[in-house]
């Protein structure tokens, strides 16, 4: 298949899946896959154009990390200044460090298509569970968030190292599980992935550049224009749909997938 489709296809599907507890690593390394598009080159394209999903995130949200850049008034609880980026950064560093440790491992051995059914199945079964668990919300703002929610969301986060799993799932999951609404749990996830996956897609290119030639320029900006549009459809989309439903549906979803992967990727 031609480059520039497999980017255009790639940059969808990024964009689609980064932001919904569906895992996009999952769906980029099946659809890698069945479009022949694999390999080392291909896993750091993959990581490139997630910075068009982020940008995303970023101008959607830009009047919260605005915010950032202001200090925050001493008297008001509110996610900004240093107290908000204090927040971004409790929650990112358990995934960065264990993520540091096992990177190599992590490569290796679980980026493909049986260990990524697994991860969905696991993951489906974790959003059943804690949509089943009666629900007491203590937080409903990101003007709510504490130092302990953040960096209980954090180590959460860290088991969307294993592909498939979703760092979205795993973030909104475990701000349920800490107190916060679904709504603000979904929020968070989507600001707090930005500092993480610029670490991650800036290192993860700074080693693997040389992979890539000054005519693999048009393929990278349209793998990241095609997941920009992706992801702004898909997180104004997500925001909108849990405030009339739970994340069941991503579960069954899930649920179905899975097998599918394991019939037809039996090895």
């Amino acid at each position: 298949m031609p480059f520039l489709l497999s980017a255009v296809i790639l940059g969808i599907v990024e964009g689609l899946t980064e932001f919904l507890p569906v895992s996009s690593t999952g769906h980029l390394i099946l659809v890698g896959h069945l479009i022949g598009f694999t390999g080392a080159k291909a896993a750091t394209f993959e990581v490139v154009i997630q910075l068009g999903a982020i940008l995303a995130v970023v101008v959607i949200y830009r009047r919260r990390f605005l915010d950032l850049l202001h200090p925050a008034p001493r008297d008001e609880k509110c996610f900004a200044g240093m107290r908000g980026i204090g927040f971004l950064v409790l929650t990112s560093i358990p995934a960065s460090v264990v993520g540091l440790l096992t990177k190599d491992v992590i490569k290796t051995y679980l980026f493909g298509p049986q260990t990524v059914a697994w991860a969905l199945a696991v993951g489906a079964a974790a959003i059943l569970v804690v949509e089943a668990r009666p629900r007491n919300s203590r937080y409903h703002s990101l003007d709510d968030m504490t130092p302990a929610l953040a960096l209980g969301i954090g180590m959460f986060q860290c088991l969307a190292l294993w592909p498939g799993f979703s760092r979205s799932a795993a973030t909104i999951m475990g701000g349920m599980i800490l107190g916060a609404d679904r709504k603000l749990a979904a929020e968070y996830s989507f600001i707090a992935a930005v500092p993480i996956m610029v670490a991650a897609t800036t290192l993860d290119m700074a080693e693997n550049i040389s992979l890539f030639s000054a005519n693999d320029l048009i393929h990278l900006t349209v793998g990241f224009v095609v997941s920009f549009f992706a992801a702004w459809i898909a997180v104004k989309g997500f925001i909108q749909l849990l405030q009339r439903m739970t994340l069941r549906p991503f579960a069954v979803y899930r649920l179905v997938l899975a097998p599918l992967v394991l019939i037809f990727w039996p090895e």
